[in-house]
């Protein structure tokens, strides 16, 4: 298996980039869904719960189709390669974060929005403090994604191979330690894991008990 700080480093980046990446997209799909009046809105809050239930191995699947060699994206190169991880983890995190963003913004009063257009606020001002009023589960939802995102192993096994010295991340190393019978390597992959995910998640929630302080009256 590959050292363990270079799994560390693309573990990172991957699920870091995946996160920020399903954040943009997952805060952006879950608003349009919480306040739009769109035709077709509620089978597309199914799908987007649906998609939270999906299994991760299933997404990997999906995303392996479409990006292998004979695959209508196999142009693109981006099978067993990191950039194809971060595409698979972008799924799979997506929409557990929409889902919670919909969920926060409908819990907020519904006639907030209306009333800060009212008030002369643009639409985009309006969602901005639309955000800022449910900043506490949004800072949830990034948790929430970045876990999800950290501890997938089927998906980025399909999509990434596990190649030694290239996609091998710290849950493919954790699962490879085990096959061979090695479990304290295994173990100090685990520990390494939990250390990451307790680092970021430590961090997002010192600015999340800090926004819930200053919410407070």
């Amino acid at each position: 298996m590959d050292p363990v700080g270079e799994v560390l480093a693309r573990s990172a980046v991957v699920s870091i980039s995946a996160t920020l990446i399903a954040l943009a997209i997952g805060v952006a799909l879950g608003t349009a869904l919480a306040i739009a009046r769109l035709p077709g809105r509620r089978p597309a809050a199914a799908v987007v719960n649906t998609g939270m239930a999906v299994p991760t191995v299933v997404v990997g699947l999906v995303v392996a189709l479409l990006l292998w060699r004979s695959g209508p994206l196999g142009g693109l190169d981006l099978i067993y390669t990191l950039r194809g991880m971060v595409i698979a983890q972008v799924l799979i995190a997506t929409p557990l974060i929409a889902g919670i963003t919909m969920a926060a913004l409908g819990a907020l009063h519904p006639d907030l929005h209306d009333q800060l257009i009212g008030l002369g606020a643009s639409r985009r001002q309006a969602v901005v403090r639309l955000w800022l009023e449910a900043r506490v589960p949004l800072l949830a939802a990034a948790m929430a994604g970045f876990g999800h995102a950290v501890s997938e192993v089927g998906a980025a096994t399909i999509v990434g191979g596990n190649i030694h010295g290239q996609t091998q991340v710290m849950t493919t190393a954790i699962v490879e330690g085990v096959g061979r019978g090695d479990f304290s390597a295994a173990a100090a992959y685990a520990a390494v894991l939990l250390g990451l995910a307790f680092v970021i998640n430590a961090l997002l929630t010192s600015v999340q008990q800090r926004n819930s302080s200053w919410a407070r009256p």
